[in-house]
């Protein structure tokens, strides 16, 4: 029972190994063994510095294209495994990175692995609520520390309230939509419904409605996000 239970994972290491092998095969890595050589001078504890010892320690090298990639499991903590790879994609797509191959590669997971859902679900609200990465790269961060980079982008915070806060920032921009489309579609429709043809005002008449009811129910919810999003004014007792 272990063994069947172990094979989705074996098929994502095998599947993650191969990859790193066709990639490494067909990419001139010449250029980016030398960066290598580069970061490994950096001080301890430096972003560049622990890149560098961590592509040393896992065998593998620094290939066109995933320098960023690298940069993100150290600087997020995520080891060099299949596994740390989807749990780093379901932190990225959450932090707004959502490409092809990261959807991809998290869905491949996703599906082998449904007893890993729970982990998934936690990296993805961590990296809604953490400070946006997706276009970091290492020559702008090599000489920072680790771990001051890493506080300053997943912090200490209290996850749950930052994404609170931020869907009904979300909520709020998604009435002001409405409202928008609600009003345009009643501005389309208006001059029909003073169409002398009785098609004209039925044929109008529906999508003003629908109108009508998408600006009201905009409207109404822009007026209870601002109320949450406002903060409590302190009570005078002079």
């Amino acid at each position: 029972m272990k063994k069947i239970s172990n094979f989705p994972q074996l098929i994502i290491t095998l599947s993650f190994h191969l990859s790193v092998w066709l990639i490494e095969r067909f990419s001139n890595i010449e250029k980016y063994q030398k960066k290598v050589d580069k970061l490994h001078e950096l001080e301890k504890r430096m972003l560049g510095k622990d890149i560098a010892e961590c592509l040393s320690k896992n065998k593998l090298r620094l290939v066109p294209g995933y320098e960023s990639h690298n940069l993100k499991h150290v600087l997020l903590d995520y080891k060099m495994s299949p596994v740390d790879e989807i749990r780093m994609q379901a932190f990225m797509i959450g932090n707004g990175n959502i490409s092809i191959p990261s959807l991809a590669i998290f869905l491949y997971g996703f599906l082998l692995l449904p007893h890993k859902w729970q982990t998934f679900y936690k990296d993805f609200k961590t990296g809604f609520a953490s400070q946006p990465i997706k276009n970091w790269q290492i020559d702008q961060y090599a000489r920072f520390n680790t771990e001051d980079l890493r506080k300053k982008v997943v912090g200490t915070r209290n996850v749950e309230q930052i994404i609170q806060m931020k869907m009904k920032k979300l909520a709020l921009i998604g009435s002001c939509i409405s409202m928008a489309l609600g009003a345009l579609g009643m501005l389309y429709c208006l001059p029909f419904l003073f169409s002398p043809l009785l098609e004209d005002i039925v044929g109008a008449g529906f999508p003003f409605v629908g109108g009508a009811i998408l600006f009201a129910a905009g409207l109404i919810s822009c007026s209870i996000n601002n109320k949450k999003l406002r903060p409590a004014q302190p009570i005078s007792y002079a």
